[in-house]
């Protein structure tokens, strides 16, 4: 009888340990590599954590949920999950940086141009980008107009030169960037922008 019930306790432990799995924050971690390296998305550690942001600190413990799926309940697929994930990510960490004035070679929140605004959105994911478009149009992977995901960097010729202006797709026809005419980094269509769409150079895919 003793023995059983130490068994039964054992599990018991067990199974509140599974359940409550936490994540202690290092340097250099972010909410997205965090996210990528549990097999899980963003989106769900912030609902898990009811966080209202991206930011996180060193130190921060974050509730991971369970650790391992039941047997019962087979895991995810693992191809589609990480862009539906990314994506989701990309359009909550732009929103952080839209309504700031924009400034040629800015990178901060005193002003900001569009290589500047994809280099501190991609940051948030834990992906270093370069800091010019010319030299972003070089990253990652080419990708083609009827296969572009939320997360895909676009180019535009604006100044005579390919790649000159850099923006992210949001998805639905919609991209978020610097916008010197406007002179702030907002949401605006795509193709259905003549203005873009005529100088529309390609894209790339580094958020895989």
């Amino acid at each position: 009888m003793n023995v059983s019930r130490a068994l039964l306790t054992a599990a018991a432990l067990c199974l509140s340990t599974a359940s409550a799995a936490t994540y202690t924050v290092k340097t250099g971690d972010t909410l997205y590599s965090i996210a990528r390296a549990l097999n899980t998305d963003a989106v769900t550690l912030m609902k898990l954590n009811r966080l209202n942001s991206s930011t996180i600190a060193v130190g921060q413990r974050l509730q991971t949920g369970t650790a391992a799926p039941s047997p019962a309940q087979p895991a995810p697929t693992p191809a589609a999950a990480p862009a539906r994930a990314g994506g989701a990510f990309m359009k909550t960490a732009a929103t952080r940086y839209l309504g700031i004035r924009y400034v040629l070679g800015g990178t901060g929140g005193g002003g900001i141009d569009c290589s500047g605004f994809t280099l501190r959105v991609f940051q948030q994911m834990g992906i270093s980008l370069p800091r010019t478009a010319a030299a972003q149009w070089a990253m990652g992977t080419p990708v083609s107009r009827r296969d572009l995901r939320a997360g895909d960097l676009v180019f535009f010729n604006t100044m005579g030169r390919t790649a000159s202006h850099v923006g992210i797709y949001l998805g639905d026809g919609m991209m978020a960037g610097a916008n010197s005419y406007y002179g702030k980094t907002m949401v605006e269509p795509l193709f259905s922008n003549q203005y873009w769409a005529s100088r529309y150079d390609g894209a790339r895919r580094v958020l895989n």
